[in-house]
């Protein structure tokens, strides 16, 4: 099993080096304006949908020199692939002029050394003492990499290992889990590179699936191993205690993976290609983590045995700890005892946390929420400074004409002029210019600029207000009815914001209907599953509260390299649910998984339910450790999208771990009583049986 590991990491390895590069940030939004427009200009006026890049030179002193705008621009152009779009554009003051361009090949086909290139062209700006900064997508794409190296992979693993070090006691124990996360990252990175090949996969995918793989791997390893060895030192030897620490804390880790994995698949819902291979590839990292901790792991267990225990660093914990007589033993009895303070309590700091979530604004990141540092904000901010803040969010308004055969020129040129006119008169617009024509005039662009930056609330009215009232009403009645799309970058993000809005019920029923069916699958109860999608319902909210009261209200953005306001980036609390959703099933089917085992053997719930958590609890803290370290090092990374992730991931599973898991979860099942593994007769029958407690043979070896 050790063999064929390393011979799959060799070759996917040696693949994925030989693809390089093939992640890229394609949106398609199907059925929407934005994505009509994408498809005309594809099929028509290619030149109007190429990739585009900024260079913005800005002097502090004094105006720009024209002779060095008219070097650069002359510069820029002999660039292979590379043309200038237009004159360059020269502020009223002249101390910022704006080099527009654009590249005649694909996105994937960009030069890897395009940074450098125009480091070249450029050259002689500088030398004058003028600024020069990029921007404009292209430019984002070309920064990405310089921009986002933080390492914050290895500072979690680095993390991960010492909290592991003071679970385990051990050197050699802990780095089992540690190993086992790196070598289910590096596969799982490889072969999305080479699935990337074959589907359009965001750049920001491998950043969310180690975040999530790490987590994961780390978790499930972590809950295997302390099983494994719970069992040697209740007396059983090597290979029982193997087989009987993957018949419950291996089954209870499958399914875990399985909830993770379902919760992520259901972004398929969101309707939209980009968002729903995000969830895939996440799910990937999930699945590769579940096949490694269950066939990997236990060879790797099998080979070591008791040499997990070599280099002791901390003295070894009594066996009691960890049940009877323990603090979490003493915990669990003491919330039975006192469980209607505890709910009460719990929910309302649930609540309380959740309530700012209330003024959630979803919307996108720009430029402009980039740090100062970076030359993609300051050529947004030059811009936005000489040009009006609406030169940062373009908008394109595409026709599409009959055949020439069929076309009355006249009618056709007049509807043009309707729809300029009203476009010009539609309060929020500042410049409205064309239209341009295609060589075969099948299509036309106007270029309509707003008076405010891409993701104000403003602008996302004018595009609605476009869309919605003033195109269809000038064009009615004319050629064009039915055929003007507003398009561009700004309306493709305002398409996908309107759309998670509209798909996000989808969403979220899938989920909590998938993991309710599997859940009352393996613990054969009503109750459980339905109170377990209550309580993470609260913890997600918690997380989304803490997220507009960083990113919205400002609390503490300084901190992680947040300088202003930021909206929700749209499709962040979508990919939040699905994934805090999976992840607080984790805690739930280790805790519960441990609780019904305890059941099944006394039929004494509330002993059941303290012996459980005293198992568990240690366990189920240590990983949550791991979690919140894993994801909150992700914030040090440059992407506004990733530090969200990072900081929400990180609350929900704080919260989840402790308010959920030690407090909601054992004075609900307390005040439950047997009611809680109540399941109908009839349904019962009808169902098939998934035990992630172990059959009955494995739990009498555990017993014995």
């Amino acid at each position: 099993m050790i063999l064929a590991w390393l011979v799959i990491l060799v070759t996917l390895g040696v693949a994925s080096t030989s693809v390089g590069s093939t992640f890229r940030d394609e949106f398609t939004i199907p059925g929407t304006d934005a994505q009509r427009a994408i498809d005309l200009l594809d099929a028509r006026f290619p030149q109007q949908n190429l990739p585009t890049a900024q260079v913005v030179l800005h002097s502090n002193s004094g105006k720009v020199d024209p002779a060095v705008i008219e070097s650069v621009a002359a510069s820029v152009g002999k660039i292979r692939n590379v043309q200038v779009l237009g004159l360059p554009q020269v502020s009223t003051n002249g101390q910022t002029a704006l080099i527009q361009m654009a590249y005649s090949v694909s996105w994937s086909d960009l030069p890897l050394n395009g940074l450098a290139q125009l480091d070249s062209a450029t050259r002689a700006a500088r030398e004058a003492g003028v600024r020069v900064d990029y921007g404009g997508p292209v430019a984002d794409a070309l920064l990405e990499k310089r921009q986002s190296g933080t390492n914050a992979d290895a500072i979690g693993l680095l993390v991960a290992l010492v909290i592991l070090i003071l679970v385990f006691g051990t050197v050699v124990a802990a780095l089992i889990p540690v190993g086992m996360a790196i070598m289910g990252i590096v596969i799982a990175v490889s072969l999305l590179t080479v699935v990337a090949t074959m589907f359009t996969v965001g750049t920001v995918a491998p950043v969310i699936g180690v975040m999530i793989g790490l987590g994961v791997g780390i978790d499930y390893s972590l809950l295997i191993v302390t099983r494994f060895r719970q069992n040697r030192d209740a007396g059983m030897d090597i290979q029982q205690a193997i087989e009987v620490a993957m018949a419950t804390a291996g089954s209870a880790s499958l399914f875990a993976g399985a909830c993770v994995m379902i919760s992520l698949g259901g972004l398929w819902f969101a309707g939209i290609p980009y968002v729903s291979m995000l969830g895939f590839s996440a799910a990937l990292f999930v699945l590769v983590m579940v096949l490694v901790s269950l066939t990997l792991l236990p060879a790797l267990l099998g080979v070591l045995g008791d040499h997990l225990d070599r280099l002791r660093v901390i003295p070894k914990r009594h066996s009691h700890a960890d049940a009877g007589g323990g603090f979490w033993y003493r915990w669990g009895h003491g919330v039975a005892k006192y469980r209607w303070p505890c709910l009460v309590a719990s929910l309302a700091v649930l609540l309380l946390l959740a309530w700012p979530a209330l003024g959630l604004q979803l919307g996108f990141a720009t430029d402009g929420d980039d740090p100062t540092s970076y030359t993609q904000r300051r050529a947004y901010d030059y811009v936005g400074e000489a040009f009006g803040p609406g030169a940062n969010s373009p908008l394109l308004i595409t026709m599409k004409f009959a055949p020439a055969a069929k076309r009355d020129v006249a009618s056709d040129l007049s509807a043009v002029q309707r729809v300029l006119g009203a476009v010009k008169e539609t309060k929020g617009v500042v410049l409205a210019e064309g239209p341009l024509f295609n060589k075969a005039a099948s299509a036309g662009v106007l270029i309509v600029i707003p008076s405010t930056e891409p993701n104000a609330v403003a602008t996302q009215d004018l595009v609605r207000t476009l869309q919605n009232r003033v195109i269809p009403s000038a064009t009615a009645g004319t050629p064009l009815a039915g055929n003007v799309f507003v398009g561009g970058i700004t309306a493709e993000l305002i398409a996908i914001t309107d759309r998670i809005s509209e798909r996000l019920i989808w969403c979220i029923g899938f989920v909590v209907l998938a993991a309710f069916f599997l859940l009352m699958l393996v613990f054969r109860s009503i109750l459980v599953p339905l109170k377990a999608a209550v309580m993470n319902f609260l913890s997600i909210g918690a997380a989304y509260g803490v997220l507009v009261v960083v990113f919205q209200w400002g609390w503490g953005r300084n901190l992680i390299g947040v300088h202003e306001a930021v909206p929700i980036v749209s499709f962040v609390p979508l990919m939040m649910f699905a994934i805090l959703f999976g992840l607080s099933m984790d805690y739930e089917v280790f805790l519960l998984s441990r609780v019904r085992e305890e059941y099944l053997a006394t039929g004494d719930n509330r002993e059941a339910v303290a012996t459980g958590l005293a198992k568990t609890a240690r366990v189920i803290t240590s990983a949550a450790a791991i979690m919140i370290s894993v994801f909150l090092v992700f914030v040090t990374n440059s992407s506004p999208t990733v530090k969200m992730l990072g900081i929400g991931l990180a609350a929900a599973v704080a919260v989840d771990a402790t308010i959920v898991r030690l407090l909601l979860v054992p004075s609900t099942m307390e005040l439950l009583g047997k009611a809680n593994w109540w399941m109908p007769k009839w349904l019962d029958r009808i169902l098939p049986r998934l035990d992630v407690d172990g059959p009955s043979e494995v739990r009498a070896k555990a017993d014995a």
